[in-house]
Order: C-alpha cells, then sequence, then structure tokens
C-alpha cells in the first residue's frame, strides 16, 4: 500500500520552538520528510512540511493539532499520495520596482497564468534602492510539461511589465543561471553617467553638436564608426591635459561600486568594454580593480590632440570582438559571460553573452537584450544574477563598508548615491 502524503501549515506568531514542537509530533509517527520551507514576514511565520505518513495519516493529522494548540499556533492538514508528481521550476522571473505596486504584481501573475506558467515559490530579494521579487515559475501540467516557447515568456511578460511601471528579467531556472563567471560593462551612461566624448566636445564648444551625433548613434540611426570619427574631430587641437581633466570628472552609476565590489567577491571577473578612450577611463578602471579594459586611443601629437582614433576602432562588433577576446583570455565559455550596456553599439556585445542586459537603454537595444532594467541603480543587475540585496550588505558589514545613504543627502563625485552601500574611495 502507497503511503500517504500528508502537506502540514503551520501559522501564527514566529517564536523559538515552534519547528522543535512539531517534528516532535512528527518524530513519534515515524514518517519521512519530503519537503519543508519556512518563510517569515513581519513576525509572523508560515511553515510547510510535507511528509510520508506509512502508517495511520489521520492519527498523525490529531497529533500535529494537537502540538501546535499548545504553542498557539494554527495548523492546516491535507491528505495526498506521496507519490505525486511534482512540478520543476523552468524559469526564474525577477520583477523590480520603485515601488512594486499590487496592481504591478497581479498584471505579472495573470500574465504568467495566460502562458501556462505556474508560481512555485516568491522571494523577496531587495528592498533597496528598489523592490525586488523573485518567482520560480513552472508550466502548469495542464498545459504539457514541455516548458515555454522559446521566448514567449519573456515578450509576454516584458510587454505586461511596461505598462505596469516596473522591470522584468526572465531567464531559465538551473545550474546555468548560476554559472556566470565574467561581466563586461559599457562605460557612458552605463558604468559612469553622461557620455564622455560630450564631456570633452565641451572644452572645444561643441557640446551639442556632438550631443545630437551621439543620440543617433546610440538609437542606432548612424553607424557608429562613423560618428565616432565626426564627433572626435571637433576634439582637434585641445590641449592633452583635458583627458586628465574630464577623468578626474567622471561620476559613478549609483550602485555602480557595490556592483563590482560583489561580483569580485564571487570571483567573477569584471571589466569594461567601451566606444570611449582609454586614457580617460583607465584611472577608474585601475581605481575600481577591473581586470580588463578595451578602449579607442586617442592620437596625440605635441601635448595636443589631432581629432582623429588610432589603432583598432572598438566600434559595435569591435565590442564583441573584445568581450570573445577577454572571455577566451580568462577560459570563461561566452555563455557563462554577462554584458552590460545602454546603446545600439552594444547590441553585438550583449547577443555574443551568455545574458546580455539593457541599462535604461535605448529601444533599439532594449528590444533584443535578454533583460532591460530602467531604475538608475547598477546594482540591480546584482538582483537578476540572484544576489540579494541582504547578501551584499551582510558582506559589506562584515568588512566594515555598510553606510546607507538617503539618495536626497548622498554626497556628490564617485560615491554612491542611492546605491545602499557606500565605501570609502579606493580600489574596491
Amino acid at each position: 500500500m502507497a503511503a500517504t502524503s500528508v502537506l502540514i501549515t503551520v501559522t501564527g506568531p514566529d517564536r523559538p520552538g515552534v519547528s522543535s514542537v512539531l517534528f516532535a509530533a512528527l518524530t513519534r509517527h515515524g514518517v519521512d520528510l519530503l519537503d519543508v520551507e519556512q518563510v517569515v514576514i513581519r513576525g509572523q511565520l508560515t511553515l510547510g512540511a510535507l511528509v510520508a505518513a506509512p502508517h495511520d495519516p489521520e492519527g498523525l493529522q490529531d497529533s500535529v493539532e494537537q502540538a501546535m494548540a499548545s504553542i498557539g499556533m494554527a495548523v492546516r492538514t491535507s491528505l495526498g499520495t506521496a507519490d505525486e508528481p511534482r512540478r520543476h521550476p523552468t524559469h526564474v522571473v525577477v520583477m523590480t520596482g520603485r515601488p512594486i505596486t499590487a496592481r504591478a504584481f497581479g498584471a505579472v501573475a495573470r500574465a504568467l497564468a495566460d502562458v501556462g506558467a505556474n508560481i512555485d515559490a516568491i522571494r523577496r530579494i531587495a528592498d533597496y534602492p528598489v523592490t525586488g521579487l523573485e518567482l520560480l515559475v513552472s508550466p502548469d501540467p495542464a498545459r504539457g510539461s514541455e516548458g515555454h516557447p522559446p521566448g514567449t515568456l519573456r515578450k509576454r511578460l516584458v510587454e505586461v511589465a511596461r505598462t505596469a511601471g516596473v522591470d522584468v528579467a526572465v531567464e531559465r531556472a538551473g545550474l546555468a543561471r548560476r554559472s556566470k563567471r565574467l561581466i563586461v560593462f559599457d562605460v557612458d551612461s552605463t558604468l559612469v553617467q553622461g557620455e564622455v566624448i560630450e564631456m570633452l566636445a565641451a572644452r572645444a564648444g561643441a557640446e551639442a553638436e556632438v550631443r545630437a551625433v551621439t543620440e543617433a548613434a546610440m538609437a542606432g540611426e548612424l553607424d557608429f564608426t562613423e560618428s565616432l570619427r565626426r564627433r572626435v574631430a571637433v576634439l582637434a587641437g585641445l590641449p592633452e591635459s583635458v583627458l586628465a581633466e574630464v577623468a578626474a570628472e567622471l561620476e559613478l552609476t549609483p550602485g555602480a561600486r557595490t556592483t563590482i565590489r560583489t561580483l569580485k567577491r564571487l570571483g567573477f571577473r569584471c571589466g569594461v568594454v567601451s566606444g570611449g578612450f582609454t586614457r580617460v577611463i583607465s584611472g577608474l578602471a585601475a581605481e575600481l580593480g577591473l581586470d580588463f579594459c578595451a578602449a579607442n586611443e586617442l592620437e596625440v601629437v605635441d601635448g595636443r590632440l589631432t581629432g582623429r582614433v588610432v589603432g583598432e576602432v572598438v566600434d559595435r562588433p569591435g565590442k564583441a570582438v573584445a568581450l570573445r577576446r577577454f572571455a577566451e583570455e580568462f577560459g570563461v565559455p561566452l555563455e557563462q559571460c554577462v554584458a552590460v550596456g545602454d546603446g545600439a553599439n552594444d547590441i553585438d556585445m550583449l547577443a555574443t553573452a551568455g545574458l546580455g542586459i539593457a541599462f535604461n537603454a535605448k529601444p533599439a537595444l532594449a528590444e533584443v537584450a535578454d533583460t532591460a532594467l530602467s531604475h538608475p541603480y547598477l546594482d540591480v543587475v546584482l538582483f537578476v544574477l540572484g544576489i540579494t540585496r541582504d547578501e551584499v550588505e551582510r558582506a559589506d558589514a562584515a568588512e566594515g563598508l555598510l553606510r546607507r545613504v538617503p539618495i536626497a543627502a548622498a554626497p556628490s563625485g564617485r560615491g554612491e548615491p542611492g546605491a545602499g552601500t557606500v565605501p570609502p574611495l579606493g580600489p574596491a
């Protein structure tokens, strides 16, 4: 005779001893533990245990109810068969918002149901600078067990999320999600705020002209290589010293330090591949302790910029080439690489990486990236990778780095306004 499964759900105020009382009652009936999960929200406990009861399941129910009543906890039990098939999550859905409203969550939940996906588990992964929820989802057994058609789940959720005012990232569940080992960031408007070429052009009185060309290139309306040459040409005659001046003015995107520091703790190789300029960003790369850096070289003759780029141009295809080169150098398969960028010239790089993340991106990139993030905090990338805010803060606290800074009172410069943790200046 097959064993009977008993699902036991205990609820009530969280306090020490609840689990020990429950499992003492279960032990007396000689049951096998099939599954267990516990959640505490605002001091209220929900503890679920699925057990296989070979003998007297009704007696087990009575015993558990009496045990829980003795400590003031409510309990529900239900019977089934121990060999009932279990669903296995096929996808992870990460929702981020500031805030996530009930309306937004409801819209995503309905969209999941519409494509035949069941929510198996939900956990909060962040409360700052955005709210983040991670959902494990699986196919509805009533609609087949093959999994979701490629792209169907993400496409549907992104459409709903955009309307609801939240971001949604969708990945396959399993080891592949947790096997990422190398991450590459674009620099301008991704790792740092603003565009370096525009900061340089301001010294030549051509900022507006260059900004218009930059916007057209990032939107995919203009060939990047040609746009780069046109923009660099206006720098002709500027003293070489402007490169150091602009480098000193670079301001990190909120969350950048936290993101890189955390990923390096986890053993990631971290670096930048930029359509900008090595002489401007190399100091920042060293300060952050990055493992690699690829960017364009400005020609300098007799202490002045010539308005030309020398050497191999890091353009749209060049960024993908650089990613492949660094992945090979560090022995990391491309499927274990992550790329983060904001413009059309990042399309090839994001497509080459195992996971491509569009960060506050132009439509041309957001439409083709695996995930699009619209909040101006780079540490949201961590949440997409399954790293929680609590894990980040515990690691920072262990090193004495934790210091939450209110967004309105955040310092200027290269700190991380609104990023949650702001370490002292210096290498990560």
